[in-house]
This record gives C-alpha cells, structure tokens and sequence, in this order.
C-alpha cells in the first residue's frame, strides 16, 4: 500500500469519524479561532495570522499532508461594552478544501481585577472535495465525486473567556446546530459540535523570567486531543517552551517579541506515532494601541499570552 492511499484513508477517517477543525500548536497565539468571548480582551486592536505545514514530506511529491491558514482580527469596542473580532480559517487536507468566517461580539464585565467575556459567533462554513484527487478501487464507485463539489452552510459558536494580569480561561463550543453542507452533487458533508478548553498562568520567578503553563483541550464529544504546555519567558521579549500533545508528540515553541506590538513565534511538531512526519507551523502577530477618552478600566492585561 503505498503512501498516497494510506494518505487517503487518513483523510477519509478525519473527515467522517474524527474531529474536523484544524489544530494549532501556538493556540496561546490565536484564541479567537476557537473562542468568541476573547474578542476586545487586550484592550487595544490585536492581529494574527498563523501558517501550518502539517506531517511535511507524507506525500509521494514531499508535500505536507495538510496546509493551514488563520488570520484574526479583533478589538474592544467601549461604546458596545465589550469587543468585536474576525476569523478566517483555510484549511486543505489532499483534495479537500475547508473556509471558515466567523464574526464575533463578545460582551465583557469586570470582576475583581480581571474581566468576563461572553461571546458569540455567526458565519458561514465551506467544504468542497475534487474527486479527482481520489483513485477509488472500484471505477464508478457512486459516494466519490467525479470532479469538484462544494456547498456552505451558516455556522454558529458561543464561549467565556476571563483574564486577568496572570490568568486566562476560556471554554467554548463551535459548530452549535451541527450544521449539514449539501455539496453540489447532493451528497451532505455532516458537521459536528465541537469543545474547547483553554487555561494559562503566567508566575514569576524572578525579576527577568517567567513561566507559563498553559492546556489546550479539545473534543467533539466521541474523540479529545489534549496540548500541555510550559514556556519560559525571558525579559518579556523572548520565549521558549515545550508542549505535549496526547497519543501524538511532542512540540517545541520559540519565540520573540520585537517590539511592544510585534511578535513572531514558531513551532515544531515532533510526530512520535505511526505517522512519524514532522509539522511546522509560523505565527505573526501584531497589537494596534488605541486611546480612549474614558479613563483606563481596572483590570489588567495578561503580560504575555
């Protein structure tokens, strides 16, 4: 069986069985991906766009199995008493092609001297396949495509997130109606509910290192993958850490603050199972400041993630 039909029938088990969002290993990077209610937490316009080459070198002509984008925009609005955001997610494993649009309003409200975010998402999911990318072992098999299929449906998320100086955590589902595409041949490429958990502590060891743990959990209810994560930051500018990812492997993150408003990170997945081909994944972010009129509210931006 030659790799290109084990690719395949990995795609096909993702697809139907599996969870079907992308993952990211630098998600302390992207939380609006996942979670509505983060919109307009860092106070000013923040931005992030991630590229992710997944198991490099699995195909027969050395490309990565899987090719993921993100872009994120988001940022508080006062006068709406919380934040909007956008999110935009390309996602191409072999012959499909998935888009996702979200749009978000998050409502926030002080508590102590953090604050809560509860937000939700409305926009529109794409799936498409080019069946000639398959080579199905019978001819004329009727359930592959003979050619390019696509459809969309309207999708929908809800979540909370709070933040303080040193904590973040946030819980949120995507996919609420667990909306059914009809593809243009009038198969339905079914949809299911997903669940994300996110947490992180930021704790000072001394006067130019921190350390940050951080979880990332995620499910659709039959199947979980679950990041555990330590970086080390030093001087607030640079870091670097080490995830571990359940029944997958092990990653590596570095990163460098450039300035107040730019960051760049990267991340190296070491795939320990019976894949055995390596991911890397880029992240650039940048915060636009904004000043208000109305004096600065109470809480506390996180300092680092």
């Amino acid at each position: 069986m030659n790799r290109v039909l084990i690719l395949l029938l990995m795609i096909v088990s993702v697809f139907v069985f599996g969870q079907q969002d992308p993952q990211f290993s630098q998600n302390m990077f992207n939380k609006l991906a996942n979670n509505p209610a983060y919109a307009g937490s860092e106070g000013g316009i923040s931005t992030s766009i991630l590229h992710r080459s997944q198991w490099i070198g699995f195909g027969e002509d050395g490309s990565a199995a899987a090719s993921t984008q993100n872009f994120s925009v988001d940022g508080a609005v006062p006068f709406l008493n919380g934040g909007l955001g956008l999110n935009i997610v390309s996602d191409n494993i072999g012959g499909y092609k998935n888009l996702g649009l979200q749009a978000s309003y998050a409502f926030r409200t002080e508590i102590g001297t953090g604050q809560l975010g509860m937000g939700v998402s409305v926009g529109m999911f794409q799936s498409g396949l080019n069946g000639g990318f398959l080579e199905p072992a019978q001819e004329g098999d009727p359930v592959i495509p003979t050619g390019d299929v696509q459809g969309s449906a309207l999708d929908f998320g809800t979540g909370v997130y709070y933040n303080n100086q040193d904590v973040y955590i946030g819980f949120s589902s995507a996919h609420l109606t667990e909306p059914e595409i009809n593809w243009s041949n009038g198969q339905v490429y079914n949809m299911s509910r997903h669940y994300f958990l996110i947490a992180g502590y930021t704790y000072d060891l001394n006067s130019t290192l921190l350390i940050h743990p951080s979880i990332y959990l995620k499910s659709d209810g039959s199947t979980s993958q679950l990041d555990i994560n330590t970086s080390v930051i030093y001087n607030e500018t640079m870091w670097g850490g080490v995830s571990y990812r359940l029944d997958e492997g092990l990653i590596f993150l570095t990163g460098w603050n450039v300035n107040e408003d730019l960051k760049l990170g990267l991340a190296y997945d070491v795939v320990l199972n019976e894949i055995r081909n390596n991911t890397l994944e880029l992240m650039l972010g940048y915060n636009f400041k904004i000043k208000y009129k109305k004096p600065v509210s109470k809480y506390k931006n996180p300092r680092f993630l």
